[in-house]
């Protein structure tokens, strides 16, 4: 009789220490797994449309697959304390494309279009650093392209390259467009009309290796936040330029009829920049008209331009170590782009405002 009742009195106590068990266990805080935690954030992560794009970075190294992809020393995300920023960055010298001799860190979209079809490309971004080696003569020294519309088929010319540049010592430096005509025959004579957004054009260069022109009164600055559309709509090419406390630009240029068929329509300021080495040639009359083009983006340092000395000996002026992407890195011989917003699509009829 006392066993009975011994055994009927433990029971609901043994109820209630495993109940107390069981909510003690699943009240505990649980470990995340592997899956959940995520301690990298990546350039797809910032700007969705990696997956329309494939990279070329500054050592050479290029992929097709973009999502979750970095590199640490050329392409990954960087936040400035508000946002995260998709970062850029290529030495003054690396490894090149097969049709330049400047190195990039930038992004080519996989979608190829011809002027009549059109496509668009905007960019919201910042330039951080230009190299600071270079040749003031040299008018590519100091500059940086950020993003361009390039030929897929003839010469592979490139009908748009928007630049950044700024001589060292200016606080202020100088965005500015170039149109590289599609040369008419053989393309030894090519040249680039360069048209001014905020501060100087590319034809504005210093009179020595170290001397610099005046500093644009109405330039950006380095770390000052921009945007640009690209608009080409059934073969005319649209550009939109704004920034906080700059007049906003727009441009526009056909893609279809050139207007440098004769010599006698080449720009005074080819003359003076190209003429000396021969390249004064002229534009097929229907332009870019009927061959493939595609977009690129990112950074496409510029600083290994070339300029004659006495019409025989090229040279750069601007350091690379020999290569040595780390040194140049240390020693101010790169450039660095920063995109918090982008977008890729096909091209729209402008507003007419």
């Amino acid at each position: 009789m006392n066993r009975k009742i011994t055994k009927s009195l433990l029971q609901p106590f043994l109820m209630l220490s495993i109940t107390l068990l069981l909510s003690a266990c699943l009240n505990t805080p649980q470990k995340p797994t592997i899956n959940e935690v995520k301690s990298t954030t990546y350039p797809s992560d910032v700007i969705p449309f990696m997956k329309e794009w494939s990279i070329l970075c500054g050592d050479g190294e290029s992929t097709k697959d973009l999502i979750n992809y970095e590199h640490k020393n050329f392409f990954y995300v960087s936040n400035d304390g508000e946002t995260d920023w998709v970062v850029y960055k290529a030495p003054n010298s690396g490894t090149t494309s097969r049709t330049s001799s400047n190195t990039r860190t930038e992004l080519g979209n996989r979608t190829h279009w011809k002027p009549k079809e059109g496509g668009k490309l905007t960019g919201v971004l910042k330039v951080m650093h230009v190299s600071t080696s270079g040749d003031a003569r040299v008018a590519a020294s100091y500059s940086v392209v950020v993003g361009q519309i390039h030929g897929n088929e003839g010469h592979e010319n490139e009908p748009l390259k928007i630049f950044y540049k700024k001589f060292p010592g200016h606080t202020k430096g100088s965005l500015f467009w170039n149109y590289e005509i599609n040369t008419a025959g053989d393309n030894s004579g090519r040249w680039d009309f360069s048209t001014a957004v905020w501060g100087h054009d590319m034809s504005v260069v210093g009179s020595s290796s170290t001397t610099y022109p005046e500093e644009p009164k109405d330039g950006i600055e380095l770390g000052e936040e921009f945007s640009y559309e690209i608009n080409v709509y059934e073969g005319i090419m649209y550009l939109t330029f704004t920034s906080d406390g700059h007049e906003t630009i727009k441009f526009t240029k056909n893609l279809l009829k050139s207007e440098f068929t004769k010599h006698s329509d080449i720009p005074q300021q080819i003359l003076t920049l190209y003429a000396a080495i021969g390249r004064d040639g002229v534009e097929r009359e229907n332009a870019y008209a009927g061959e493939l083009q595609n977009f690129k983006q990112g950074a496409y340092n510029q600083t290994n331009g070339k300029t004659p000395e006495d019409n025989i000996v090229w040279y750069t002026g601007s350091e690379t170590y020999d290569g040595d992407i780390a040194k140049q890195y240390a020693n101010g011989c790169y450039t660095e782009v920063w995109f918090k917003d982008a977008t890729v699509s096909s091209g729209t009829l402008p507003n007419k405002e």
